[in-house]
């Protein structure tokens, strides 16, 4: 394997929506070896907090408040209130935790900085809700990937 699908993998985990979810099942349909792929992929998202958290810090207030993000930052908010407000940091894990679009580390960023809460706390709670999620995105890829090999073979 080329690094250059090494590469693709790293900068297809940084689009919003598709992350670790799309990008742990793409490497093993490659076949690359799943424990790099899944080591790379929940590094390269969970690297995804930083950069979000300084663009909601430095430009929030003054730009993102009027844009189309705002609205959709909103619906996030709306859909993840109970548990991220309720529950704090383990209501947090728990939403970036779950295996759908728009639940990952940048939504989980965002909403931690919207509800006010401290920089490593956040970044503690993302960075677990990426590593859960890893783990039910590679056990359900393996699974129906073997699954298919097992029917095909």
């Amino acid at each position: 394997m080329g690094w250059n699908r090494w590469l693709l993998l790293v900068v297809l985990t940084w689009v919003p929506w598709l992350e670790l979810r799309g990008t742990i099942p793409l490497g093993l349909a490659w076949g690359m070896p799943w424990l790099p792929v899944v080591l790379v992929v929940l590094m390269a998202n969970v690297l995804l907090f930083w950069p979000t958290w300084l663009v909601m810090s430095l430009f929030y207030e003054r730009w993102l408040q009027h844009t189309f993000v705002r609205d959709l930052l909103e619906r996030a908010r709306r859909r993840s209130e109970v548990a991220v407000e309720r529950f704090g940091p383990i209501g947090l894990l728990l939403f970036v935790a779950l295996p759908f679009p728009g639940t990952g580390a940048y939504t989980g960023t965002a909403l931690a900085y919207l509800a006010g809460m401290p920089v490593m706390k956040a970044f503690r709670s993302v960075a677990a809700g990426v590593l859960v999620d890893g783990v039910i995105i590679t056990l359900l890829s393996t699974g129906v990937i073997t699954g298919v090999r097992w029917l095909s073979g």
